[in-house]
């Protein structure tokens, strides 16, 4: 029989309240990001002020002394004894070395495959454009074009670089301008990063080769010979022209028909030919304007030994609740609608102040986990880089591993070896199967082409199946579906179409 009838039951269930939304928002937003949230925050709330007193340089920022609401501060909060601003580690070589195989530095798609949980809303994507709350405006990635360091970045991910090597490909491609020319010196690059000069120009000449051509040119001769040589018109009598490019600039044709050694009809096709090509192969790419990348946290070698890790302290906005006024304006509601507004504005005032000392406390505790992990690298150069994900600091630092996702999103730090974003420290490794150090995935994909190229007729070609089994062998625990996504990744066709292709060969 169908009917009604009441029920009362009763359950368990996570609610994200509108503040830890907020907290949780504020914890991925870059300091750019976070200046502008605060600017409209003192708009909008009277009883928020800024604290332009000058920060104590060993205290944690100031919070409320009112008492915040406490529910969701989850793994955002912890001691509040602990020293914020500056930090000094010295940790033994077992911790620093025991597993210290180079890694591989993944994206950020890779790292921010955070453990989603029934009934929270996923706010990963928060400040940059996803995860917003409902009726704020989202910006689409289709919205926006491509920027020229991110289509390189992503042609460097897929050139089968050694971790190393990956490392060394994006600093040079962080030193490319929006015109798409290399503004650093390779010695100073070589230098900072603990290898040699001549390893450098060997990255360089691998990118040299990512498309626009031209791109990461050191000169516009050099621009231009690159496309030359791609367009199969590059030879003794152009390498003269751009030799002499004064000459052209002062239209000297009979001095640039000398020093080419061609005739006159020649070296107007010459000329036409350099017309034809693009001084500036970045100006194509659309993209935010170029910002200086400010630290959010700067590492410096401590005398006593170990690292010294500090907050900069010029991106953290410092707020203060005007309790003074706070008391003027309350003692002045007269309506239920006006007493609501000033009960509201103070409870958003003193979350907001302990949600950014929540915020400086986390980044302090991840960045110094992950100066922790990769000392090595800090001490002796890229090579140095260890294997090293997300769910390791999450699990050493006792938080989420989400948490940890959002905290080393937009922010940077600033070391010895230069300013590098806290996602750069995060390499893949694929576990042994001896129960040894884990090996890093480039190292393995490595491997794998090795073996690939090793192959001499059709009845040695290796399927993935029989890599599989010959890593398994060399103790690297890994799967077919891995070993068929790192040789795809490396452009490699499949057992049977390599077959195919020697046989036609």
């Amino acid at each position: 029989m169908i009917g009604q009838r009441l029920e009362v039951r009763q359950g368990q269930g996570l609610v994200i309240t509108p503040q830890l939304q907020q907290a949780i928002k504020l914890l991925q937003l870059s300091n750019l990001e976070l200046e502008a949230f605060v600017e409209g925050e003192l708009e909008r709330n009277p009883l928020l002020q800024r604290d332009e007193g000058e920060p104590a340089p060993d205290n944690a920022p100031e919070a409320a002394n009112d008492a915040a609401p406490s529910e969701g501060d989850g793994e955002m909060r912890f001691d509040e004894g602990s020293d914020v601003h500056a930090q000094s580690l010295d940790a033994g070589a077992d911790d620093l070395y025991g597993d210290a195989a180079p890694g591989e530095r993944v994206s950020d798609r890779q790292e921010d495959q955070a453990t989603d949980q029934p009934g929270l809303t996923d706010w990963s994507r928060a400040g940059s454009g996803g995860g917003l709350a409902d009726g704020e405006e989202r910006e689409r990635p289709d919205q926006r074009d491509e920027t020229l360091w991110e289509h390189l970045q992503a042609q460097a991910s897929a050139a089968g670089f050694s971790p190393a090597d990956h490392a060394i490909a994006l600093t040079l491609i962080d030193a490319t301008d929006e015109g798409g020319y290399l503004r650093a010196d390779l010695g100073e690059i070589a230098e900072r990063l603990g290898v040699d000069e001549a390893r450098i120009e060997a990255v360089l000449a691998v990118c040299h080769g990512f498309e626009p051509t031209g791109v990461m040119a050191r000169s516009i001769p050099e621009c231009l010979k690159l496309q030359l040589i791609e367009r199969n018109r590059f030879d003794p009598a152009m390498d003269a022209l751009l030799d002499h490019l004064e000459l052209l600039a002062r239209r000297d044709l009979a001095g640039l028909r000398r020093v080419c050694g061609v005739d006159a009809e020649d070296l107007v096709e010459m000329i036409a030919e350099l017309k034809a090509l693009t001084p500036r192969p970045g100006a194509g790419f659309g993209g935010e304007p170029a910002q200086t990348v400010v630290p959010d946290v700067h590492v410096r070698p401590d005398p006593a030994g170990g690292w010294r890790i500090e907050l900069n302290t010029d991106t953290l906005p410092r707020l203060l609740v005007d309790k003074r006024y706070h008391a003027v304006v309350a003692a002045g509601a007269r309506s239920d609608t006006e007493k609501t507004f000033v009960a509201d504005c103070a409870a958003q005032a003193s979350w907001l102040v302990k949600s950014l000392d929540q915020r400086a406390r986390t980044i302090m505790k991840v960045a110094s986990e992950i100066v922790r992990q990769q000392d090595a690298f800090l001490a002796f150069g890229v090579e140095f880089l260890r294997p090293l994900t997300l769910k390791t600091v999450a699990e050493a630092i006792e938080m989420h591993e989400s948490t940890v996702s959002r905290v080393t999103s937009n922010k940077y730090v600033s070391t010895p070896r230069g300013v590098f974003e806290l996602k750069f420290f995060f390499t893949a490794a694929i576990q042994s199967s001896d129960g040894g150090a884990a090996h890093s995935a480039e190292a393995v994909r490595q491997r794998i082409k090795t073996m690939i190229d090793g192959e001499s007729g059709g009845g040695d070609v290796l399927s993935d199946d029989r890599i599989v089994e010959i890593l398994n062998e060399a103790g690297i625990d890994i799967a077919r579906r891995t070993v068929a996504k790192y040789r795809e990744a490396l452009r490699i066709p499949s057992s049977i179409q390599r077959r195919r292709l020697m046989k036609v060969g």
